[in-house]
């Protein structure tokens, strides 16, 4: 959710701000905007829209010369999207610029106040206050711009990651987080990079600090960098090297992201179990959690916590742990947890699972987890992020930068790292037979394969597209572990088609929805063989008797179901727990084949941001 990018340094700042605006595209946005100092002049130019109508913009305004910048992509939080409200936001004088990612909780105190002061505000943001605070503490108390942003932040509520430019100090930018991510690239010479994440700094360096909380920094081109905190403190700063590689930003010869992302996925659930699934001496080993699988072993409860596509995952681990490890398991929203008064005991386990690790809602649910003793255990990709640095321990999920919007190898790998946990845990406690742990883990090994497998079918699932492709509903049913895969395959449609489309139950069709199906109702149902087989079959046939169209996911070889349904698509078999490795991937094609026939934006789906770091 919104971007941000800055330089500074000996280099053009603009062709490096825009670039990088381009790379933090896939976070989503409505507008965008860069300021830089040119000469003596702070120069902004912003308008609502898309990255490519400002560089329009830019080029008509001229060519911007400066040697240091800020730019920003905004996702509308206070006030709609309009070219007033775009970032970056100036002081009342026109002497500093900031661009802000977050929410500052009490503005509008802040903003009543300054308005008393004297204070006129042009736009609706909350952004547009901090800057007016920053710049009133600075000319009344006659302080340095780092005192000035310092001092303003102590009197903020909130969270942000904040870059400040100002014509009176053309050698420095201070940037400074809290609960909204922000990382520093480290050049040479002293010159730096900033962003709300490594994509727009790999290409010029592989030195970053990821600043933490009340972290404020000072990169200045004389004196080079300083860290502080808000109280003033000097801190050390750690500096990372990003494994982040450049190509794999690009689309590789794909149409979009999406579909690169979805033909990914053999390798990246392979690279999310590699070393950790030793099919040569038959063990898991997850070293990031090998303090505390003790923890897991005596837990009376595993909580786990996520949103969106990660909560999805969460189900099929409550499955996993349940069936496999033999530990009670509730699954919460993120976004509810903290607001509901949870009943929380400190010899729970909170699996907190996150794509990004900074999503807003399961950091809040975090903090809250862990003040009352809980072990915290996350499950992200983005090594640095907040996530890790938060929990107790934890795993990452290896599985390369996603870019579209719509998570899916992101939910792969989710599900196939809570396999690997599951089944740690469950050999820990002796709650499997060793033959069927064993069984397990060659079944693993071989879910890459598989997935391929399943891709060569990706023109039959074409084909069933364009028949589909103008509904306005559809319903997605599942049982046991595919009833996750059910509202996940929902989820994917309507986010990037704006098809309404819900997951059920099966068996709760007859309890309601089964009232929606007609002959224009198209049903997608997974009915691999399985446990509740025979039970999926009779829900088949209930919508059969009412006209709907079924599309369904079957086994390799299946007969009975092929002779009911309007359209199947093949999976190859597996056991019963690891079916959401594999039936999630057809839906995933269905939804992508079907979107772009809409002719919908993919990669950036309307109203929707790849990491959602505001509540």
């Amino acid at each position: 959710m919104c971007g941000i990018v800055g330089y500074i340094g000996t280099k053009k700042a603009y062709p490096i701000l825009i670039k990088g605006l381009k790379r933090l595209e896939y976070r989503g946005y409505d507008s965008a905007g860069v300021a830089t100092l040119e000469g003596s002049d702070l120069t902004v130019l912003k308008q609502k829209g898309k990255v490519i109508g400002l560089e329009e913009k830019v080029n008509g305004w001229g060519e911007l010369e400066g040697t240091i910048g800020i730019g920003h992509t905004r996702w509308a939080t206070h006030g709609p999207p309009n070219d007033i409200n775009s970032h970056p936001h100036e002081s009342e004088d026109g002497n500093m610029a900031i661009i802000h990612n977050g929410i500052i909780e009490n503005y509008g105190a802040l903003r009543e106040e300054l308005t008393k002061r004297g204070h006129t505000f042009k736009s609706d943001t909350d952004t547009e206050v901090l800057i007016h605070l920053v710049s009133n503490v600075q000319k009344n108390e006659n302080v340095s711009l780092f005192e000035a942003v310092r001092i303003a932040l102590e009197q903020v509520i909130g969270a942000y990651a904040i870059v400040v430019l100002d014509r009176d100090s053309p050698q420095q930018l201070i940037a400074a987080k809290k609960g909204s991510p922000l990382v520093i690239g480290l050049g040479e010479d002293r010159e730096y990079f900033i962003a709300s994440d490594a994509t727009p700094i790999v290409e010029y360096t592989k030195n970053v600090i990821y600043l933490d909380d009340e972290e404020i920094a000072i990169l200045d081109r004389e004196e080079g960098f300083t860290l502080k905190n808000i109280k003033n403190q000097e801190k050390t700063p750690y500096v990372q090297e990003l494994e982040l590689q450049l190509e794999v930003l690009e689309k590789g010869g794909y149409e979009h992201f999406m579909l690169k992302e979805i033909y990914e996925q053999p390798r990246s659930v392979r690279d999310s179990m590699r070393g950790r699934l030793r099919i040569d001496s038959g063990q898991v080993e997850l070293g990031g959690i090998g303090d505390y699988i003790s923890k897991f072993v005596n837990a009376d409860r595993i909580l786990i916590v996520a949103c969106g596509t990660s909560w999805h995952a969460g189900m099929v681990g409550e499955y996993l742990f349940e069936d496999l490890a033999r530990i009670p398991v509730e699954v919460e929203y993120a976004s509810e947890f903290r607001y509901r008064n949870p009943v929380i005991y400190e010899n729970d386990v909170v699996i907190a699972i996150s794509q990004s690790g900074e999503t807003a809602d399961t950091l809040a649910a975090i903090e809250l987890a862990k003040s009352k003793g809980a072990t915290i255990i996350g499950i992200c990709n983005v090594i640095g992020s907040s996530i890790p640095r938060m929990t107790h321990a934890g795993s990452y999920t290896h599985a390369g930068p996603e870019i579209g919007v719509a998570s899916t190898k992101a939910f792969t790998s989710q599900v196939a790292v809570l396999s690997l946990m599951a089944l740690h845990v469950a050999k820990q406690k002796g709650s499997i037979p060793e033959s069927r742990f064993q069984r397990l883990l060659i079944e693993l090994n071989s879910i890459p394969d598989k997935i391929e497998k399943i891709l060569n079918s990706n023109e039959l699932v074409k084909e069933i597209s364009e028949k589909y492709k103008d509904v306005p509903n559809a319903l997605y049913l599942g049982r046991g572990y595919n009833f996750p895969v059910a509202l996940e395959g929902a989820l994917k449609l309507k986010e990037i088609s704006y098809i309404h489309a819900e997951g059920y139950p099966a068996a709760e069709m007859k309890h309601g929805p089964i009232a929606l199906i007609d002959e224009a109702m198209p049903v997608f149902v997974i009915a691999p063989r399985g446990g509740s087989y025979e039970k999926i079959v009779s829900n088949i046939q209930e919508v059969k008797a009412r006209k709907g169209k079924i599309i369904a996911i079957v086994t390799e070889g299946e007969e009975q179901v092929k002779k009911m349904a309007d359209h199947t698509i093949e999976i190859p078999e597996v056991d019963e727990c690891l079916m959401p490795l594999l039936t999630v991937i057809p839906l995933q094609l269905l939804s992508y084949h079907i979107a772009v026939m809409r002719g919908c934006n993919v990669d950036q789906p309307r109203n929707l941001a790849k990491s959602v770091t505001v509540e």
